[in-house]
């Protein structure tokens, strides 16, 4: 991908987040704690069509930020690409993780958390606002989802 590219539309934008959401395995996750601590990882994801699965120990600062907090920033790591996801934060136990879900988290990453250990939870983040650029020329219409609803 070079700089001088033109800017892609709006709806090939939005293919592309579509694409990196099915094809990508890992995620950078923000979140920050109740004294505005922020906290930034990586972790495994799926994406099931509408949502972005993923999963942590409640018990380290991400889960417990994602559970007491509700929204997160996700990102994905090329800076040449970007694909920001600021989302709202819904968690699952082991248990209580629809099963369908599951199973598509498992094939994709190849691990089950419901096998590791209790304090794996699952947490569902749902879009609110997306936005993807590649380089200065595609920051004007870089949001291609606002308030749930994607622009195209």
């Amino acid at each position: 991908m070079k700089i001088t590219e033109p800017p892609r539309s709006a709806e090939q934008r939005k293919q592309d987040v579509l694409a990196r959401l099915a094809r990508e395995s890992d995620i950078w996750v923000a979140t920050a704690g109740t004294g505005g601590l922020p906290c930034l990882v990586a972790l495994w994801f799926a994406w099931d069509g509408e949502s972005v699965w993923m999963s942590t120990r409640v018990t380290n600062p991400t889960g417990r930020n994602l559970r007491d907090g509700g929204r997160t920033r996700l990102a994905f790591g090329d800076t040449q690409d970007v694909v920001l996801v600021d989302g709202d934060v819904e968690t699952f136990t082991g248990q209580d993780v629809p099963a369908a879900t599951a199973e598509v988290f498992v094939a994709k990453t190849r691990w089950d958390p419901r096998k590791d250990s209790a304090s794996y939870a699952f947490f569902r983040v749902r879009p609110r606002d997306v936005q993807a650029w590649r380089g200065q020329p595609e920051l004007p219409g870089r949001h291609v989802m606002r308030d749930g609803v994607w622009a195209v």
